[in-house]
């Protein structure tokens, strides 16, 4: 490879950047294999989108122009770019310096408690993150081609770099591809991992196909609570593209603040952030609706990928059984199979969700610390953290609800 001469800025904005350039660093081939054809739609990668739709511009930007982030937030925009000496951009980093831990899913609560006990100060940090979402996907975006590794190293020798020299405690790269991960444990970052529980499409021609695969007690269980989920008169909608109006906007926003009060006490996203979002990625979102009685009650929103249908927020304004169950998890494998995505990923959390078919995945996380003591003693920790979530995982595997003959015969 020959070399060439990278440079590193830092924009407070990804409005300094054209969706072209950025989208062109998000967006990589993603091959299929010759006999799932058939099986699996790559149609939206035809379409000039990241496979990742939470790295696109589109849903970056959404946040900004919305103040999700920016302004009191405590989420700062620092965005790394990685520029050619002509200015042409060959990489970037969706960054930010934070002045709190909410809203990663990946919890250094107690590291900053302890480094401010012995007299640091662990804020502000450097967060290599998509606000507010934890979902797997690139964090070092390099234009395809032949300096994409070459990209991604610069990027995450540099990270470390801006973090010793503006005097931050830490760098923190969240829900990264494993690839990204071991290139920066080989470079001295710490290695995290976690885990979540995601539905894998083995070809399903229908629902009923995928009980089909499940042992007889979880498919009988499951055919009763999406009975009595909609048992009350509940009618289930798709929405997306057109149909996503102010008006639906409106009732899922009820829902989320709702949920989100409960949980958070202050929910992250704005109104107008679904009014953005859903205008410039309306064919990338599904809502899923519940109406009784002429009127929305709850809601789920998803974002839709090359190969996989991301669950993030729901809620509702009246409470029935099983409806969490049915908007959240079997709504989105209808719409998986109907869509021959690969998979959906439902979030964060949730052991409830392997007896519903989600099996767990390890998602990770790399950790830049510039204090030498506190890079030790987080690594020890991590050393037990890693065996106890591989131990964890492995016995959730166990668990799973597929028939044990067809297992066997994988």
């Amino acid at each position: 490879m020959s070399q060439i001469e990278l440079r590193i800025r830092v924009v407070q904005s990804i409005a300094e950047v054209t969706p072209a350039a950025w989208d062109a660093c998000a967006t990589s081939p993603l091959p299929v294999k010759p006999e799932d054809e058939d099986k699996f739609s790559t149609d939206l990668s035809t379409q000039g989108y990241p496979d990742n739709p939470f790295i696109s511009h589109a849903f970056l930007s959404s946040l900004e122009a919305s103040r999700c982030v920016g302004g009191r937030s405590g989420w700062q925009p620092r965005h790394l770019l990685a520029e050619d000496a002509q200015g042409n951009i060959l990489g970037a980093a969706p960054c930010h310096l934070k002045t709190h831990s909410r809203g990663e899913y990946v919890f250094d609560h107690g590291w900053a408690e302890a480094f401010e006990r012995a007299g640091g100060d662990y804020y502000p940090k450097l967060q290599v993150a998509v606000p507010f979402t934890p979902v797997t996907g690139p964090r070092l975006l390099a234009k395809p081609g032949p300096l994409a590794e070459a990209v991604r190293g610069a990027l995450a020798d540099s990270l470390a770099e801006i973090t010793q020299k503006s005097g931050l405690s830490s760098a923190h790269v969240t829900f990264l591809t494993e690839p990204e991960w071991r290139l920066l444990g080989e470079r001295g970052y710490l290695q995290r991992t976690d885990r979540q529980f995601h539905w894998e499409n083995a070809g399903y021609g229908s629902f009923e196909d995928f009980l089909s695969h499940l042992a007889s007690r979880k498919r009988k269980t499951i055919r009763r609570e999406r009975k009595e989920a909609l048992s009350p008169g509940i009618e289930v909608a798709w929405l997306t593209g057109s149909d996503l109006t102010e008006a639906a906007w409106d009732a899922f926003f009820a829902f989320y603040m709702d949920t989100g009060s409960r949980k958070w006490g202050s929910p992250y996203l704005t109104r107008e952030f679904f009014s953005i979002v859903g205008e410039t990625m309306r064919d990338r979102i599904l809502l899923v609706m519940a109406k009784r009685a002429g009127r929305w009650i709850a809601g789920a929103i998803n974002f839709i990928g090359t190969e996989a249908l991301y669950g993030r927020n729901w809620g509702a304004v009246e409470q029935h059984p099983f409806l969490h169950f049915e908007l959240c998890y079997y709504q989105a494998i209808d719409f998986a199979i109907a869509r021959k995505l690969k998979r959906v990923e439902a979030g964060a959390q949730g052991e409830h969700k392997l007896a519903r078919g989600y099996l767990p995945h390890t998602t990770y996380s790399a950790h830049f610390i510039a204090h030498a003591g506190l890079k030790r003693a987080i690594a020890d920790y991590l050393t037990h953290e890693r065996a106890y979530v591989q131990a964890d995982a492995e016995e959730l595997a166990a668990a799973a609800p597929f028939r044990k003959d067809l297992v066997e015969q994988e």
